[in-house]
C-alpha cells in the first residue's frame, strides 16, 4: 500500500512537471509569435519636412515593444500624436503585420526670427508656432520686424501684419512648380518694400506686387547665377514694364 501511494505521488508529481513544462513552452511560443510574426519590417512616412524619416520612426517607434504592429496599434488606436514641436499630429496605421504608414501634419511656417538666441517660426497671420534652437532648411528668416517681446501661442506685435502673409505668398509662390527656389532671408525696410537674398544674390524686390511676374523671372534668372555675387533689381518688373537689371558684385 505503501509502495502504491509513492508511486502514484511520483506519477503526480512528473504530470505536473510535464504541465508546467507545457505551459512554459506554449507561452515562449506565444511570445516568440508576438515578437516575431509582428515585427516591423516596413516603414512609409508621408509629409515630414521638418524632421528625417529616421527621426519621426524614433519618435513614434520608443519603447521596449515600439518595433511591434500589434502593439502600435493599440498604442495609437484612435489616437494622434500631438506633442511634437513643428508638428501639428501624426496619425500611424497599421497596413499589415510587418508595415506600418506614419502620416505627418506638420505646422505651416511662413518664416522665422532670432530673438534672444532662439529661432522663433511663425505662421501666416504672424502667430508664434515655435520657439526652437532648432533651424529649418527651406523656412526663410525675415528681418526688420519691430517687436518688443514673443510669446508663444499668440501674434508676434508688429505694426503691419500685413508682412506675414506676404511672407508666406513669396515663398509659396518660390517653392511651386518646376525650378523652385528657397530664400534665406527676407527683409522689410520701413516703407514695407521687400529684398530676398539667395546665397550671395540680392533680390530689390519691391512691394509686394506683380508677385508671379517678379518670382517668374526670378525662377529663370537666379539659376543662371550661381557662383555668383550681385544685386538684381525686379522692383519695377510688371507684365507692361519688363525693365529689371543685375549689378554684379566685385
Amino acid at each position: 500500500m505503501y509502495k502504491y501511494k509513492s508511486r502514484f505521488k511520483k506519477r503526480k508529481k512528473s504530470t505536473w512537471i510535464l504541465l508546467t513544462l507545457s505551459l512554459i513552452a506554449i507561452a515562449l511560443g506565444g511570445i516568440y509569435y508576438f515578437l516575431d510574426h509582428y515585427r516591423v519590417e516596413n516603414v512609409y512616412v508621408d509629409g515630414n519636412v521638418h524632421y528625417t524619416k529616421e527621426e519621426i520612426m524614433d519618435i513614434v517607434m520608443d519603447g521596449p515593444l515600439g518595433k511591434n504592429t500589434l502593439y502600435l496599434s493599440m498604442r495609437y488606436k484612435n489616437k494622434s500624436i500631438t506633442d511634437v514641436p513643428f508638428v501639428a499630429a501624426m496619425d500611424v496605421n497599421v497596413a499589415s503585420a510587418d508595415t506600418i504608414r506614419i502620416v505627418v501634419y506638420e505646422k505651416s511656417l511662413a518664416g522665422y526670427i532670432e530673438y534672444l538666441g532662439r529661432y522663433i517660426y511663425f505662421d501666416k497671420d504672424g502667430r508664434v508656432v515655435e520657439s526652437s534652437t532648432m533651424r529649418t532648411l527651406g523656412i526663410p528668416q525675415v528681418h526688420g520686424l519691430e517687436f518688443d517681446h514673443v510669446v508663444v501661442g499668440e501674434l508676434l506685435p508688429v505694426q503691419n501684419s500685413e508682412v506675414f502673409s506676404q511672407v508666406l505668398g513669396v515663398t509659396q509662390t518660390l517653392d511651386k512648380g518646376e525650378n523652385s527656389l528657397h530664400a534665406d532671408h527676407i527683409y522689410f525696410n520701413k516703407s514695407h518694400e521687400m529684398t530676398l537674398y539667395f546665397g550671395d544674390i540680392k533680390v530689390l524686390f519691391g512691394k509686394y506686387e506683380n508677385l508671379d511676374e517678379k518670382i517668374n523671372l526670378l525662377k529663370t534668372f537666379i539659376p543662371d547665377l550661381e557662383g555668383k555675387k550681385g544685386t538684381l533689381n525686379v522692383e519695377n518688373y510688371s507684365p507692361g514694364k519688363k525693365n529689371y537689371s543685375f549689378t554684379p558684385e566685385e
